[in-house]
């Protein structure tokens, strides 16, 4: 059945008791497509590919074919179809998981010669070739967004329509998965629409292609396959997940939020990480410093949720980016990482520690005692500029040796050194080093034996160790793809965090997709510590000096406290994204299970408006709340009509300036 009838059949209006809570109809449309696509009588495949130059349209027919179900847990089933080619003995193994609790479904392919020779060559591996098909009135049009390039503009929202005959096509840049743009879209028409994304870290491309009449045919996969696949070799897709919604767009969003926090985001002992606060040295450091910091925050009554050890703890010539000797620096930490952690820890904090194992300089360990587990490539590329001069080499995560060899020496330094986040940054674009070591019959190989290995790595690592969890920093957030973020969290969402623009920008834009992020800034003003504002916060100071105004640094975290637990909440924009310096931008982060959430407001510096009223979103019409602004401490009884229909009214007579509202609903 075509998407847009199936939707015709449900679509009905309905009364959201919360504009967050998945709908009826929305659940029959997720159910029914999957049926219909990914169920033991699926006529029509959501992915294709080529084998030996034939469409696998036309090969899987005559292929022999197995069904299976699993249920995963309550909400989670698991259906797996299995194909296998009785000529060459290639298996295709389709992984999907429908869940009962969202409209929500993903699958991952995975291909395996079981044969005893070389398979025909395999190609065009395309993870997602579905066709949507939309009402006679109407239109397609396609959100997404600006990835993260390192400038002002890094997540920014885009529309694209798409009439007839209109072709999008979006990737990766350099083999970083949202180093130019995202890899998450939302379809939208006719009020209703489908959210799509791509989860490969790696050189992922999608295309969106419209026909002449009401057709869009959706097609993603990593960008270049074209291999054969040697006896007991295997490889998979990208995974690919819809989520189908109808009403309201930026609704749809608040339920990816939530599908995310219930579902993707990383867990300890069963419980999401939380939000915080934290603080950190900076790079090339020593135990002294690091432990005047802590003891600094200490002395000043500024309670730490983490500490952050950057950069530069291992041997180096005087620069944090000669990496590849993965030893502490005895001669700057004689007693190791571990004197610093033992210090954090007790004074109730926990410790994130850097690490960049992929990327291997000249004259390092790795470099001389290993090189054949590197990857080296004739023409440098590097997005950073001060690495681009450089030799740099990849440690190949594909190779089991060396991955075997990063899993236990990196095993080893987190429970010798006591740390408890491990922390991992790639500065480096890899797409030259994968494809300059591909055979011409083996082109992208490397690349997703690469991905597959980066993948087992994080999830051995997290399984010896069950405390732990990752922060994920690729020149800030350039590889924060859905595998990724399944396993890891952005502790820094870019590089781009030197002024309040970017960082309100960032937050407008990132908010959409991702619920739980970092980000952080060492100002000393009220207005760019609030335009950094987001749910894992860091403020750096150097606290060595006891003249600082810490009595402000005092209050700017405790503005956090009070709101951290509203920033996990859905999201709303309350003004339209810009990065103009003459306008006021807001946003709403909601709870509704607890009836309150916070507004951010930013009267930018060339404003000329001293106030501005912005309408909340799904209040309760009747019900009272009463709004504190956190400067003045006043607060006022509005009711969720006069919010919603007249707006909170806003005033800042300095410019630039930003407001910190918050509200509750009163039980009286």
């Amino acid at each position: 059945m075509k998407l847009a009838t199936l939707c015709a059949v449900v679509l009905v209006v309905e009364s959201y008791a919360l504009a967050v809570t998945p709908s009826a109809n929305e659940m029959t449309v997720a159910r029914v497509w999957t049926e219909a696509n990914l169920g033991p009588t699926a006529q029509s495949l959501p992915f294709s590919f080529s084998y030996d130059g034939r469409r696998s349209a036309e090969l899987l027919p005559a292929w022999q074919v197995k069904w299976s179900s699993a249920q995963l847990d309550p909400n989670r089933t698991q259906h797996t179809i299995v194909w296998t080619d009785p000529k060459t003995g290639l298996e295709l193994r389709c992984v999907a998981v429908a869940y009962s609790d969202f409209p929500t479904v993903e699958w991952t392919l995975h291909f395996k010669n079981t044969g005893a020779a070389d398979t025909p060559i395999l190609a065009d591996i395309l993870a997602l070739d579905t066709r949507l098909e939309r009402e006679p009135s109407g239109e397609f049009l396609l959100h997404h967004n600006v990835g993260s390039p390192c400038q002002q503009n890094d997540f920014e929202p885009l529309e694209t329509a798409l009439g007839p005959k209109a072709e999008k096509r979006i990737s990766a840049a350099g083999g970083r998965p949202t180093n130019s743009d995202l890899s998450y879209f939302n379809l939208e028409w006719s009020q209703q629409g489908v959210i799509v994304v791509i989860g490969w870290p790696g050189q992922w491309a999608a295309r969106f292609t419209r026909d002449e009449s009401r057709g869009l045919r959706l097609q993603a996969g990593q960008e270049l396959t074209h291999l054969k696949l040697r006896p007991g070799e295997e490889i998979r897709s990208p995974l690919v997940l819809m989520q189908f919604w109808q009403g309201d767009w930026i609704r749809s969003q608040n339920i990816w939020r939530r599908w995310m926090l219930a579902h993707n985001t990383p867990r300890v002992a069963g419980k999401p990480v939380s939000t915080h606060f934290a603080s950190t040295s900076g790079n090339l450091t020593d135990a002294g410093r690091e432990m005047a910091l802590i003891n600094g925050y200490v002395r000043e009554g500024i309670k730490l949720d983490y500490w952050i050890m950057d950069a530069g703890w291992y041997p180096h010539p005087g620069k944090w980016f000669y990496t590849g000797t993965w030893e502490v620096d005895r001669k700057r930490f004689p007693r190791g990482l571990r004197e610093v952690n033992d210090c954090a820890h007790a004074h109730g904090m926990k410790t994130v520690v850097w690490f960049e194992p992929e990327r291997v300089m000249p004259g390092s360990w790795l470099y001389e005692n290993h090189p054949e587990w590197l990857l080296g490539c004739p023409k440098e590329s590097s997005q950073t500029p001060q690495l681009g001069k450089f030799a740099n080499r990849l440690l190949n995560l594909g190779n089991p040796d060396a991955r075997r060899w990063v899993t236990d020496h990196v095993s080893k330094i987190l429970a010798d050194e006591g740390i408890d986040v491990y922390r991992q940054d790639f500065n480096i674009d890899p797409l030259a080093y994968w494809r300059a070591n591909d055979a011409p019959d083996r082109q992208g190989i490397t690349e997703n034996a690469y991905v597959s290995g980066y993948l087992a790595y994080w999830d051995k690592l997290l399984r010896r160790h069950p405390n732990l969890w990752i922060d994920t920093c690729a020149s800030g957030g350039r590889r924060n793809d859905l595998e990724t973020m399944r396993r890891a969290i952005p502790l820094l969402r870019s590089d781009y965090f030197s002024e309040p623009i970017g960082q309100q920008c960032q937050t407008h834009g990132l908010s959409l997709w991702m619920p739980v992020y970092g980000s952080g800034t060492g100002a000393h003003d009220s207005y760019m510590i609030r335009s950094s504002i987001c749910p894992m916060f860091r403020i750096a100071w150097n606290t060595r000096k006891p003249d600082l105004d810490y009595a402000f640094l005092r209050r700017m975290v405790s503005e956090f406290r009070q709101i951290e637990s509203y920033l996990i909440g859905d999201f709303y924009p309350l003004t339209p994204y810009s990065r103009a310096n003459n306008i006021w931008m807001a946003w709403q982060f909601d709870q509704p299970e607890i009836g309150g959430g916070v507004v951010q407001a930013f009267r930018r510096a060339e404003s000329p408006d001293a106030a501005a009223r912005f309408r909340l979103r799904e209040l309760q019409s009747v019900a009272h709340y009463v709004v504190t602004d956190l400067d003045s401490r006043e607060s006022q009884r509005m009711t969720g009509r006069e919010l919603m229909n007249d707006g909170l009214p806003v005033h800042l007579p300095q410019r630039p300036g930003a407001a910190l509202i918050v509200y509750r609903k009163s039980s009286d």
